[in-house]
């Protein structure tokens, strides 16, 4: 039942309509427009630039995601109540300009807003409509797949990460990040006359890499596999698993020639350029929102980087823009320490309507900073707490239930023996699940979703309520058992939205299925209106290319 305050509260919230946010997205203002959903009714539809910001971590993520405190955000839903609770939790975190999409999912698509499935979306249809324009060059499954067979000369380029890769690859390919396919393959194919073959698991990212090669002045011949590992699979053919191969180092000769070159692609795009002294002034964020992101690989940014800045691979950045940065109309700044990632990641950006600088002029002494990110959280709620070992007595002796609220995956993967997998943002429904206990002990994965569901866990239920110390890592740490499966589920495992290109058990027609809703995207950008994206078509005549080139 909600109380009195809260019906004030949500009354008193500020409402906002589809010509609010349409006229926001039209102008280039800054807005962030929250899908506070979990990320499978997300997917199931949205509007394009509604960035998935699960109310369930909102806590935990808002103060990285949402950098100003006084940019307009509007929450988002279908109806549920989750974008009213999502607003009063921002307000409460010392967001100013806060207020609720009028009539949710319904509102949307009753005021004629154009509807979008799946996740990624800004970014899957920008690559359609790049396609599109720029004709990226791509050969078909069987084509590639006789080419191995008579032994030509070529190199597969998997662009994934390197998990999805060593899920499942095609025959030969070897695994260059998209963000590092400018710098690590030229040194992979240093005959001009041999084929690079680009993929990934359907369309994106591939064509992504495909025109970054061709961008780049690269003399090889280039071409994406077309419809990726998802084509590869719909023509019969066998997926290699658990490969590990990976590009070597690159020479400095090819590391300075890729600069030069992401350089012009860059600045042809319309990047900007920035400085040491710049960056001072963008970290208060005064007037303008700013993302700063390192889009060097991990270890890469935990043996050193610049503070404050946050690390996710380019070519990521470029895939998944909405979820680093969803604020639309915001600055992102990038920074590297080649040249090149940060160049030709801002390069896709740019055409994608972002405003987005380059820092220049930086020396090893400027990152300065080791580890890992550290996040700026609000203050947890207090809550009680226990260890490991005490938990491990309560279990054999006590009348105690287990709750576990971590990522459904994670849950999946390996659990303290016995506990309940619970979804944060569906605790009030999940409560009817669970058996009563007179203790319940709140985990996660290190404990601190466990602080915000435990104080809200406490008043639903007459038990005493714990968190455990440390998480589900304190507990693998301190030696003891963990369980595997779902057994328990008292929430249905909604956080997280099945790919139907991921995986090894994807069934035909649900592949087929995504690839014609790719085929779509252009149309659906086309009455959308507000996606401002200009892709660019490159020539090799800026690197000094004669066109009949491979290149072209």
């Amino acid at each position: 039942m909600v109380s009195v305050n809260s019906r004030n509260q949500v009354s008193s919230l500020h409402r906002f309509d589809y010509q609010f946010v349409r006229s926001k997205l039209l102008n280039r203002e800054e807005i962030a427009f929250l899908d506070v959903r979990e990320e499978a009714p997300h997917a199931e539809g949205h509007p394009l630039f509604a960035a998935n910001l699960p109310l369930t971590r909102l806590e935990l993520d808002a103060y990285r995601k949402l950098p100003r405190r006084d940019a307009p955000i509007v929450t988002f839903d279908a109806g549920e109540g989750l974008a009213e609770i999502a607003a009063q939790r921002l307000i409460a975190l010392g967001f100013t300009h806060v207020g609720v999409f009028e009539g949710g999912l319904d509102g949307w698509k009753d005021a004629g807003g154009e509807v979008f499935i799946d996740v990624n979306v800004p970014s899957k249809a920008f690559g359609e409509l790049m396609e599109s324009i720029c004709h990226t060059p791509s050969i078909s499954a069987q084509q590639v797949r006789a080419m191995i067979d008579a032994g030509d000369d070529m190199v597969i380029v998997d662009v994934r990460r390197f998990d999805e890769y060593r899920t499942m690859s095609i025959p030969q390919g070897v695994n260059v990040p998209g963000g590092e396919v400018v710098l690590r393959v030229p040194d992979l194919a240093a005959d001009p006359n041999t084929l690079i073959i680009v993929n990934c698991a359907g369309r994106t990212r591939s064509m992504i890499g495909t025109q970054s090669l061709i961008n780049a002045g690269l003399p090889n011949p280039v071409a994406a596999l077309r419809n990726g590992t998802i084509g590869w699979v719909l023509a019969h053919q066998q997926l290699d698993v658990g490969q590990s191969r990976t590009s070597s180092s690159t020479t400095d000769e090819s590391i300075e020639i890729a600069r030069r070159r992401a350089r012009v692609v860059a600045d042809r795009s319309g990047v900007k350029r920035a400085n040491k002294e710049d960056l001072a002034a963008w970290s208060s964020q005064e007037m303008r929102s700013t993302y700063f992101f390192d889009v060097r690989s991990i270890s890469e940014y935990e043996k050193n980087h610049l503070a404050d800045f946050y690390p996710v691979a380019g070519g990521q950045l470029v895939q998944e823009t909405e979820m680093y940065a969803p604020l639309r109309g915001a600055c992102i700044v990038l920074v590297d320490d080649d040249g090149v990632r940060a160049n030709m990641a801002a390069s896709w950006l740019a055409q994608m309507a972002w405003d987005v600088y380059v820092v220049d002029g930086l020396t090893l002494d400027d990152f300065s900073q080791s580890g890992s990110w550290q996040a700026k959280l609000p203050i947890l709620p207090h809550n009680s707490e226990i260890s490991p070992g005490t938990l491990l007595d309560w279990l054999n002796s006590a009348d105690v239930i287990v709750v576990d609220v971590a990522k459904h995956a994670d849950f999946k993967k390996g659990h303290i023996p016995g506990a309940w997998y619970v979804l944060r943002s569906q605790l009030n429904a999940a409560i009817a699940n669970l058996p009563q206990a007179s203790r319940y002990v709140v985990t996660s994965d290190d404990g601190m979703l466990a602080q915000l569901a435990a104080a809200e866990l406490g008043q639903l239920v007459e038990g005493e309520v714990y968190v455990l110390a440390g998480g589900t890592l304190a507990w693998l740490e301190a030696g003891n058992a963990m369980e595997s499966g779902e057994k328990h589920l008292a929430s249905r495992p909604i956080d997280r939205y099945k790919r139907p290109y991921e995986g090894t058990d994807a069934k035909p027609e649900a592949m087929q299925a995504y690839l014609d809703w790719e085929f779509g995207l252009i149309e659906q950008l086309r009455r959308d209106g507000t996606h401002h994206f200009q892709p660019m078509k490159f020539t090799g005549e800026i690197f000094g290319l004669k066109r009949g080139s491979p290149l072209l």
